[in-house]
């Protein structure tokens, strides 16, 4: 294939056949088509989208680029996970991965990625857990698997390669947004899950890619049917995400708050959607499963997630003590009122600048800084109180935060 004449074909709003995704993918994933042209092929799509065949295409051109997991107790035990589009302080996998490990019935296999653009990655949080290996090979996945039914990892390399070159270069190419990459994306990764049944938790508000429900629904019932196409039980949830979700946001902040939240000490609006995707995932009553967050079951199985895969459970004990950001800040209420909004779209510019993401993808991260103690909606403020903490590197870090901050935040 002539890779500049598919891109041309892309740009001025052509449907590429299968062949041609098949051959674009292979080619990527191999090194015979490099970045650049991957990048410009990215954006044509990114402007002209892609129609169903098509992103059915490329969501299976990635998933054939590598290997599926091979589950032996698969049949015995129903292989389940979830996926969120991404979010602002969304740690809900931190919490919810360790409670369905408490079902018997349930195997996890639970493979995440790292941040996009303003919303942070599952991986990035869990490698501030000192020692915390997400780089497993299928090998020793599968073997986790079997001891304790759950495991949290990235796409090893047999797993959707092509996805996991393309992963990167959209966080810094300004093409995260586009409904079939965001499509493609993740149901390849799930579907070599090899998975009996996945949720999709699907945002929208100014803190999402989708900024309204409809969007968000166009982009849950475009998964649902790709997932249903190729065998698997495939069902959307739709959350808002114009506020943060909890109270922090940030690497290591979001695993102290999910480490609370698995103490039975979590706020009620990280708790109750963690509630909701597990009774989707589990045939366990919202009784029980509440039960196994609050009476400790859940917080026990991170603990074995935890040193399985190269952690300490004491670190889990003291986990709020190891990542101390230089400067901590509150930021002071310069109103009296009810508080009716916070951006979360600049919540999440704001933990980026702060060193929270990456503008490259060779960026390092800073697990310690980011935002927390945020207030919710609804709350009434008073002049003096403290609205959020910034953790920041320095000083003026932290003012240029509370700075942008100032209009992200509305009380009347």
């Amino acid at each position: 294939m002539h890779i500049p004449s598919l891109i041309e074909k892309k740009r001025d709003g052509g449907d590429l056949t299968d062949a041609e995704i098949k051959a674009l993918i292979d080619g990527f994933t191999t090194g015979e088509v490099p970045d650049y042209q991957m990048s410009a092929m990215a954006m044509a799509i990114y402007f002209n989208g892609m129609s169903g065949n098509e992103t059915t295409s490329l969501t299976r051109a990635m998933l054939e680029s590598g290997e599926a997991l091979s589950h032996p107790a698969k049949g015995t035990r129903r292989v389940v996970d979830k996926h969120s589009t991404g979010g602002i302080g969304d740690k809900v996998s931190l919490v919810l991965a360790p409670l369905l490990a408490c079902d018997p019935e349930l195997i996890i296999p639970m493979i995440s990625g790292r941040g996009l653009g303003i919303t942070g990655g599952t991986l990035d949080k869990l490698e501030s857990i000192p020692g915390f290996n997400v780089n497993l090979s299928q090998e020793r996945a599968l073997a986790q698997l079997n001891a304790i039914g759950v495991v949290m990892m990235g796409q090893t390399s047999d797993i959707a390669p092509a996805d996991k070159k393309l992963y990167a270069l959209r966080d810094v190419t300004a093409t995260v947004p586009s409904q079939s990459l965001i499509v493609a994306s993740i149901m390849s990764k799930k579907l070599a899950e090899a998975l009996d049944c996945l949720v999709l938790d699907v945002k929208f508000g100014s803190g999402a890619f989708m900024k309204n429900k409809d969007d968000a629904r166009s982009l849950g019932e475009s998964m649902q049917a790709v997932g249903e196409m190729m065998g698997v039980k495939t069902q959307v949830a739709y959350n808002p995400m114009d506020e943060p979700l909890g109270h922090a946001v940030g690497n290591a902040l979001e695993v102290s708050e999910a480490i609370a939240t698995l103490k039975g000490e979590g706020p009620d609006d990280l708790v109750n959607i963690t509630l909701d995707l597990a009774s989707q995932l589990s045939n366990q009553d919202r009784q029980q499963l509440s039960a196994w967050l609050t009476g400790g079951d859940a917080y026990d199985k991170l603990l074995e997630i935890v040193e399985h895969q190269g952690g300490s459970a004491n670190d889990i004990g003291r986990f709020s003590t190891l990542h101390q950001a230089k400067v901590k800040k509150d930021m002071q209420s310069h109103a009296s009122g009810q508080l009716l909004s916070i951006d979360a779209e600049k919540v999440g510019r704001v933990s980026l600048n702060l060193g929270a993401g990456r503008h490259r993808a060779e960026d390092g991260i800073d697990f310690s800084v980011g935002l927390s103690n945020i207030r919710k909606t609804g709350e009434r403020i008073n002049t003096g109180e403290t609205l959020l903490t910034v953790h920041a590197k320095d000083n003026d870090s932290a003012d240029a935060a509370c700075e942008k901050l100032n209009s992200a935040i509305r009380i009347e």
